[in-house]
C-alpha cells in the first residue's frame, strides 16, 4: 500500500472510532459489518506505516501517532465539507445531515415543532434528534451541537445563548380545592411537592418577593421523578404542586387546568444553551440551524431572550 490509499472513507472511519472508543459502535453507527471497520483501520494504518490505535479486548485506544494523525483528520475532514458549501450555489448549500441533541421534555413539546419548519424552509437538510436529559458527549457521540437547560460552561466547545426560562409554581384546581390555596411562601412547607430528582436543590423551593427578600421553603412530597412530562402529567392528576418551566404548562394553563399559584413571587429562572463543536459550527447546514434556533426559540411561551445573544 501507498498514500494514496489514505481515502476520506477510511479516515472518517478512524476519526470515529477514536471518539467512540470502540470498532463495533462505529460499525453500528455506519450500518456495516464490523470486519469492514477494522479493515478500513487497517487499511489505514498499513498506508501510514504507523500503528493509531492500541487495541485490546477491553478497550481501544489512541497511539502518540493516533493522537496527532486525529488532530489533523478532523481539520482536513473540516476543510472537505467547508470546500463541498463552497462550490454549491445557496440552496445547494442547505444540504445534508446535523445532529441534535436536546433537552428530552423541552425537544418533544417544542424544538420539534420548530425543526418541522426548517425543514420546510431547508427541505434538503435532514435532521438526526436525539433526546435525553443526561450530558452528551457530543465529540464521542457524533453530534454537531446540544440544547441543554443549565449553565453550561464547556470551554472546548462553542456557547450560544438561547435565553432564560422563566420558572412558576403550580397546580390543578381540584388540588387546591381539595388542600387549600397557598397565600405565603411558608404554607407550601404543608402541602404536597412534585419533586424532579435529577435536577439539584428540587428539595427547597427559592422564591422573590415583591420587595426582594429571598424565601427558601423546604419541598417534599411522595412523588419524585425524573422526567418534565412525568411532572406534567403527575401536577395535571391533582397530585401536588410543582415548581416547573413556564413552556412545559403553558398550554395547561391557558386551559384553566392549572393555576399559578403565589403568582406575585418570583422563582429563579435557568439559562437555556446551544453548545456547537467548534469543527462544525462553520458547516453552511450547521450554522443556519444555529441562526434559526436562536430566533425561533425566542417565541416559545415562557422564553426570554437574554440581552446581546
Amino acid at each position: 500500500m501507498d498514500r494514496s490509499d489514505v481515502t476520506l472513507e477510511r479516515m472518517r472511519t478512524f476519526v470515529r472510532i477514536a471518539e467512540r472508543g470502540s470498532l463495533s459502535a462505529v460499525a453500528r453507527e455506519l450500518g456495516v459489518g464490523q470486519s469492514t471497520v477494522t479493515r478500513h483501520l487497517s487499511e489505514l494504518e498499513a498506508a501510514l506505516g504507523v500503528p493509531l490505535l492500541s487495541r485490546t479486548t477491553r478497550r481501544v485506544t489512541l497511539t502518540e501517532e493516533g493522537q496527532r494523525y486525529y488532530a489533523e483528520s478532523l481539520n482536513i475532514l473540516r476543510l472537505v465539507e467547508l470546500a463541498g458549501d463552497a462550490v454549491r450555489d445557496t440552496q445547494r448549500a442547505a444540504a445534508g445531515t446535523i445532529r441534535l441533541s436536546c433537552t428530552a421534555s423541552f425537544g418533544l413539546l417544542h424544538v420539534g415543532r420548530l425543526l418541522y419548519a426548517f425543514q420546510d424552509r431547508y427541505p434538503d437538510i435532514t435532521i438526526d434528534l436525539s433526546l435525553s436529559d443526561t450530558q452528551v458527549d457530543l465529540v464521542r457521540e457524533g453530534m454537531d451541537m446540544t440544547i441543554r437547560l443549565a449553565p453550561l460552561t464547556d470551554s472546548s466547545l462553542r456557547l450560544r445563548t438561547l435565553g432564560q426560562s422563566r420558572r412558576v409554581l403550580v397546580a390543578a384546581p381540584r388540588y387546591l380545592q381539595a388542600h387549600g390555596r397557598p397565600t405565603q411562601p411558608r404554607d407550601l412547607a404543608a402541602l404536597e411537592g412534585i419533586r424532579m430528582t435529577n435536577v439539584a436543590g428540587s428539595d427547597m423551593v427559592v422564591l422573590a418577593a415583591p420587595d426582594g427578600a429571598v424565601h427558601r421553603v423546604p419541598f417534599a412530597g411522595r412523588f419524585r421523578v425524573d422526567h418534565g412530562l412525568a411532572v406534567r402529567e403527575a401536577v395535571l392528576a391533582g397530585r401536588g404542586i410543582a415548581q416547573t418551566h413556564l413552556w412545559l404548562v403553558a398550554d395547561l394553563l391557558a386551559a384553566g387546568h392549572l393555576e399559578v399559584i403565589l403568582p406575585d413571587y418570583l422563582l429563579p429562572s435557568m439559562p437555556l444553551s446551544m453548545l456547537i463543536v467548534p469543527e462544525r459550527a462553520g458547516i453552511s447546514r450547521v450554522r443556519l440551524l444555529a441562526d434559526y434556533l436562536v430566533e425561533a426559540i425566542a417565541t416559545v411561551p415562557g422564553m426570554a431572550r437574554t440581552p446581546g445573544a
